[in-house]
């Protein structure tokens, strides 16, 4: 039943849920004081070099209530102090191994400042200020962490890209008949695009190394078994699957969360979501671990944020 807002004001007691962004600029080092360099580097690669490396972080803070008579959740000024005072002034231009007692190594309970890790603390430093709903943090435009409030669960996605042609067509209908189903993209010739993959994963942040899991181990697995797989080829021709299965995008996607599940399963992850971008108009998504209406639910929830 459609809820009655004739006796409010508009908007005023009704719910909303906004976002802030904020910037910093850190630099970070992966190392554990209890394993020598060589274990170090095997486990970190190249983030365990020193003096560490720096990223521009990106934090999209998403807060929910209900309107007051200004037609605001919150006031937006309140909300930049505040992401000022506990995050952004603390962080910006500083070392994090050295800047909160939660990154200090030499302390056993100790965890490194990961992408996982950092997400979760500026969650607790913001918790008392505001009414968080979700925080979003990129370390880069192709990796970034999201955080719920689920203790140490989080999840982290990595955007990877790849070039391919298709033709959408069914062998058993005529080409005519496929041009009403399909339009231009029945051409008997294909076309191509260029995707766009977001790999989601869900886990618990290791309270050590601050890690859902292994990265390069997930970076691997995405390259091997999909981007070498698919990247410049054409996909009804290349690749078996499609020659029976015509290859819409919502297919590809359903084909990469097929092949992802158990190998990042083995790393220690639960594959999350997909998301494949076939065009700057067109993506499909995949969300693995729930069914379809609790991803309409969660994209309805979306399409309500204001950004500011």
């Amino acid at each position: 039943m459609a809820l009655n807002h004739s006796n409010h004001k508009h908007g005023e007691g009704r719910e909303c849920v906004i976002t802030r962004r904020a910037c910093f600029s850190s630099s970070h080092r992966y190392w554990l004081p209890e394993k020598s360099s060589e274990e170090n580097f095997a486990l970190f690669g190249k983030c365990s070099f020193s003096p560490g490396h720096g990223h521009n972080y990106e934090l999209i803070v998403s807060m929910g209530g209900e309107l007051d008579p200004y037609g605001m959740v919150l006031n937006l000024s309140d909300v930049k102090h505040s992401i000022k005072d506990k995050v952004t002034g603390p962080l910006d231009f500083r070392f994090l191994n050295e800047v909160w007692p939660e990154f200090d190594m030499s302390n056993q309970a100790g965890i490194l400042p990961t992408t996982e890790a950092l997400v979760r603390i500026i969650w607790n430093r913001l918790r008392n200020d505001l009414p968080l709903t979700s925080l979003r943090l990129y370390e880069s435009p192709t990796l970034w962490a999201d955080y719920h409030g689920k203790k140490m669960e989080a999840l982290l996605t990595v955007q990877t890209h790849f070039n391919a042609a298709h033709r959408l067509a069914k062998d058993e209908i005529s080409l005519n008949e496929n041009k009403k189903i399909y339009g231009k993209c029945a051409r008997v010739n294909g076309h191509g695009h260029n995707y766009f993959l977001d790999v989601t994963v869900r886990g618990d942040i290791d309270p050590r190394t601050g890690m859902i899991c292994d990265l390069p181990s997930l970076q691997n697995i995405i390259n091997d078994l999909i981007v070498e797989q698919l990247d410049h080829t054409f996909l009804n021709k290349d690749i078996e699957y499609f020659k029976t299965c015509v290859p819409t995008c919502e297919n590809i996607a359903l084909y990469i969360s097929d092949i992802l599940c158990n190998p990042i399963k083995n790393i220690g992850a639960n594959l999350h979501k997909i998301r494949l971008q076939e065009s700057p108009n067109n993506a499909a998504e995949i969300y693995v671990e729930q069914s379809l209406s609790n991803s309409l639910q969660i994209n309805l929830e979306n399409s309500l944020v204001t950004q500011a």
